[in-house]
């Protein structure tokens, strides 16, 4: 937490809403997926060159129990009783719900968002990705380092967000604490280039990011992929929103 006022009253001054500090994500074009020689890379990260045409707003943090409490009025975390720790154990279901009622209260304009959006977040907030960061920049399990890593500590649980220091942009735990529900539908990427992917509403499993306290330093990369169905839940699937640029 030693970072987290200065940084999240920077967010705040940008903009906050319903307790939650969002930090704006100009547009831009990247490279999507990672390259043939990445450690711990796998074969449905296939690079290509992705726009982002429009800026969204993005939260600095992932959101946390009292965030969900104070629109939700329950906390369904696993490990529950720590304000400032992410929720987890809440579907892609239970999200949504949560989106439905913080638009109601808040004029609109919240979502998940999409995969290419957190990969840019990602990848653009200049942090050192899996293969250079460890237990000091990230909660996750430093046990198991991507090749050439330097290995570490596994916490066993969540942390406060904002436990770590953030990105460039003040944007915290992209890499671990618990994965981030996205809003796509997992598939394959399009052939070529693409210009504000979202997966297909039609697939049978939501899209996942940015691994967690309970899985490796591979998983916790920039373009790693995993998905699970919309009604799966479980002690490392958290969130953070996103919001429309207004």
């Amino acid at each position: 937490m030693f970072a987290l006022f200065l940084a999240l009253g920077l967010a705040a001054s940008r903009n906050k809403v319903a307790g939650i500090p969002l930090v704006r994500i100009p547009a831009g074009t990247f490279v999507m997926g990672s390259a043939a020689g990445e450690p711990g890379r796998g074969e449905d990260e296939v690079p290509h060159r992705v726009t982002i045409r429009r800026d969204f707003w993005l939260g600095a943090t992932e959101v946390t129990q009292a965030q969900w409490i104070r629109i939700m009025g329950t906390n369904p975390s696993h490990f529950g009783g720590c304000a400032e720790c992410p929720v987890e154990n809440v579907t892609w279901l239970d999200v949504r719900g949560f989106i439905e009622k913080l638009n109601v209260s808040q004029g609109g304009g919240f979502r998940l968002p999409t995969e290419a959006e957190w990969e840019y977040a990602c990848r653009t907030g200049e942090r050192p990705d899996a293969g250079r960061i460890d237990d000091a920049h990230a909660n996750f399990d430093a046990r198991y380092p991507v090749r050439g890593g330097r290995a570490g500590r596994y916490r066993g649980h969540p942390v406060p967000v904002a436990s770590f220091p953030p990105d460039r942009r003040g944007i915290y735990d992209m890499h671990g604490n618990v994965w981030e529900w996205c809003s796509d539908g997992y598939a394959p990427y399009p052939a070529g280039d693409a210009v504000d992917p979202v997966g297909p509403d039609s697939a049978p499993k939501k899209v996942i990011r940015g691994g967690s306290w309970y899985f490796d330093a591979a998983s916790c990369r920039c373009a790693a992929r995993y998905s699970h169905d919309p009604k799966d839940r479980g002690f490392s699937l958290g969130f953070r929103v996103a919001r429309d640029e207004r």
